[in-house]
């Protein structure tokens, strides 16, 4: 299976800048069990997109978009999942590729962003989700996906965009100006620029879909109402992109319904866009 359905002269591995990480894992979600089938149902709906970006004129799969084997890593512990991810993630950094890794729940990110963090120095793990993330530990477990960013504020800056919940042990867990609750930003015209102005020199971006408003992504294993719209998170990645270099990102926890495909296109879809805004003037 080949993101975006492109022709093979584009999907070779030596021949490729970019590089998808599909990664089906399930085993820590608390809620809507289906995360696991996430990677599949971006795949396929990514065969169904016009390959040609009106906003910035190209068409980014000439660039090389390889896609890596599905990751199975279902059934393993989180801990022996992270490890997996971070090796994985590891070898396309270091092979000069720009990873996109597409989950499976929240818990995929904490091995891509320790690897991203021990690649780049002045890191800053931008979040786009509906929580925060923080739990120290929840089920057992420092790496469920209820504590991605506990884990990822102990690698490197974090900024957390559009969360409208969180319990009472992450009051205490968040830097103010770091966080930008989803009612703020309903709120503001100009919370992404302050959000940017939060930001190191490299950002891994991780995207949990549940970040988004569920009238339009209702297919997460934990939706939240108040959510981001799509040009919400454009807009964003926009400006990053201009300002910053964005190293690298994920897209997580989509729970594909069979009744209702629009939520897979939108992740894939959003994908495709990140990447024509990232190597729109790279030449």
């Amino acid at each position: 299976m080949k993101f975006g359905g492109i022709p093979d002269e584009y999907a070779v591995f030596e021949r490729s800048e970019i590089a998808m990480l599909p990664v089906p894992y399930d085993a820590t979600s608390t809620w809507v069990k289906g995360a696991d089938k996430g990677p599949a149902a971006i795949m396929a709906a990514s065969e169904n997109m016009e390959l040609f970006d009106i906003e910035t004129g190209t068409e980014v799969y000439k660039k090389g978009i390889y896609t890596s084997p599905f990751l199975e890593i279902n059934g393993l512990s989180p801990e022996e999942a992270t490890v997996k991810v971070r090796q994985e993630t590891l070898h396309l950094l270091k092979n000069g590729k720009f990873p996109v890794i597409i989950g499976g729940n929240h818990t995929v990110s904490i091995g891509s962003i320790f690897a991203f963090a021990e690649t780049f120095d002045n890191l800053t793990i931008l979040q786009v989700d509906a929580h925060s993330d923080l739990r120290e530990s929840y089920e057992g477990s420092k790496f469920n996906h209820a504590c991605v960013m506990a884990r990822a504020k102990e690698k490197a800056h974090i900024v957390q965009v559009g969360i409208r919940s969180m319990c009472e042990e992450e009051k205490e867990a968040y830097r103010k100006e770091d966080m930008f609750f989803a009612h703020e930003i309903q709120d503001s015209d100009g919370w992404a620029d302050k959000a940017l102005a939060r930001l190191k020199d490299n950002v891994y971006l991780t995207i949990d879909l549940d970040g988004f408003d569920p009238s339009i992504m209702p297919s997460t294993g934990t939706p939240e109402p108040g959510g981001l719209m799509y040009q919400d998170v454009i807009r964003l990645v926009k400006k990053v992109i201009a300002q910053k270099n964005l190293a690298g990102f994920d897209v997580v926890e989509l729970c594909p319904v069979e009744s209702d495909k629009s939520p897979d296109f939108l992740a894939a879809k959003l994908i495709y866009q990140i990447l024509s805004f990232k190597f729109a003037n790279k030449k």
